[in-house]
């Protein structure tokens, strides 16, 4: 079975595995059909992502195809199409005990902490997979990436009262956008990058778009999706009192808190990190129902043999990537 491990930075090889065999009890074997990739395999790519280690097969954004499964099995039938939830937990440490599945104590995140999707087949615990046959591989491999964003909003509290600011328009940022819009709140954008401004623009209608502010307190809310240490740090100036701030991205670097500003104004800063279970139904249920339109995010396409030539021309500027989605032969 043709799988694609990332031996060191930027640097891709060919590897031959074990065929997957029949699944055991409470798994399933799937075909990978969907690869999106994110930030989290860009940066792994890159050798800048803290949390990976090589070799790694990565690849955690996946749509796939049901092919077996194991006894026990019952929600999930041969043919079935799914989104994946790749977090997997253990189901027993103070975090899982307390629903908090995504920062399980000892979490493997597929093609993060153990080996993902780049990869013709694979065997999965079934209760990972979330079924769904009106939609599209591409539209279930973006599920998890749309998670991100639904449990970020859902940890910061959005209510439709509430300016909100989301710094960074990448695709992480756009998955807050989302759930910020299905909040009702009113939302302001800050990219630096004028395409990323010029897509928000095109695709929704009634946020405002910036690529500077005022340093000044105006946000009751504010999400920074860069993983950009300075970023993160800057976000209490515009944090209003009493406001609150939510890391979506991560950095290898210390960020540094202004903490006399943040005591006066008594800030709150959550970190909010994967997505939880229930998050994944309601994504392909807004999908279905048109509330949540993926399509134009996918700026670039490839075949799963391609992705190695494909990585660097996507990491340019002049790429303008906004979402890449790898496919899979059927």
């Amino acid at each position: 079975m043709l799988s694609l491990t990332l031996t060191a930075p930027k640097t891709f090889a060919w590897t031959t595995l074990p065929e997957a065999t029949s699944p055991p009890p409470r798994m399933a074997l799937v075909a990978i059909r969907a690869i999106g990739i994110c930030g989290t395999d860009f940066s792994g790519y890159l050798g800048k992502m803290p949390f990976i280690e090589f070799p790694r097969i990565l690849g955690h954004e996946l749509g796939v195809e049901v092919l077996a499964v194991g006894e026990g099995v019952t929600h999930l039938q041969v043919g079935d199409c799914c989104a994946v939830e790749p977090y997997l937990n253990c189901g027993t440490c103070h975090a899982c005990q307390r629903g908090s599945t995504n920062c399980c104590e000892t979490l493997q995140v597929l093609g993060v902490h153990c080996d993902g999707g780049m990869r013709e087949r694979m065997i999965l615990p079934a209760h990972k997979l979330h079924p769904c046959n009106a939609l599209d591989f591409e539209q279930l491999a973006l599920v998890e990436t749309l998670a991100i964003g639904c449990h970020a909003v859902n940890r910061a509290q959005v209510t439709a009262s509430d300016d909100v600011l989301i710094i960074g328009a990448g695709p992480i940022g756009l998955t807050v956008l989302e759930f910020a819009r299905a909040a009702n709140a009113t939302i302001t954008i800050l990219e630096l990058n004028a395409a990323r401004r010029d897509f928000v623009e095109q695709n929704y209608p009634g946020v405002n778009v910036v690529a500077s502010l005022p340093d000044a307190p105006a946000f009751q809310i504010v999400f920074d999706a860069t993983g950009n240490p300075n970023s993160m740090a800057a976000t209490l100036r515009f944090a209003r009192f009493t406001g609150r701030i939510v890391f979506v991205g991560i950095t290898k670097e210390p960020v540094l808190i202004d903490d006399p500003l943040f005591h006066r104004r008594e800030l709150t800063l959550l970190a909010s990190r994967n997505a939880v279970a229930a998050d994944f139904p309601r994504i392909l249920a807004m999908i279905q129902s048109a509330q949540i339109n993926t399509r134009p995010w996918i700026s670039h396409r490839c075949e799963f043999g391609e992705l190695p030539e494909q990585m660097d021309g996507w990491l340019t500027p002049e790429a303008r990537v906004i979402k890449a989605v790898v496919t899979l032969a059927q």
